[in-house]
């Protein structure tokens, strides 16, 4: 389940009530992402719940015009937890207007779009994500 940015009420009654849980932290590259993605690890370890690894959102939009990454909202965010955590960093995602339009249609970017670059990427974390449960 997503569940809100920080250390709130639902990250807290997921932790005590699915003790077996096992989480996908999810960040974008700006600090202010990675301080709240800090204190929910934080939140995580002190109940000894299983992180499966971290994926960075919205890492870069693809110009497709100058075939370029252009890092919106910088660079490393997710790197930097990961070797701040010892979590693995499984992917960097980057901002598709496809996966809002998936969203927005109802229609799943695995449905709609499964070998776009996205797609690709979802596919792989998928497959990271089962072979560590």
């Amino acid at each position: 389940m997503d569940l809100p940015p920080g250390t709130g009420d639902p990250s807290i009654t997921i932790a005590q009530s699915i003790p077996t849980a096992a989480v996908l932290m999810v960040t974008t590259p700006q600090e202010v992402a990675l301080a709240d993605v800090r204190r929910a690890i934080n939140l995580f370890k002190k109940f000894e719940i299983n992180m499966i690894g971290l994926v960075e959102n919205m890492s870069y939009f693809f110009d497709r015009r100058s075939e370029k990454p252009i890092e919106i909202f910088g660079r490393g965010g997710g790197e930097k937890l990961s070797r701040e955590f010892g979590l693995p960093l499984l992917a960097r995602l980057p901002l598709d207007p496809d996966i809002g339009r998936s969203g927005d249609s109802g229609v799943p970017l695995m449905i709609s779009s499964p070998n776009s670059e996205a797609g690709r990427i979802f596919q792989v974390i998928a497959e990271k994500v089962l072979s560590s449960i």
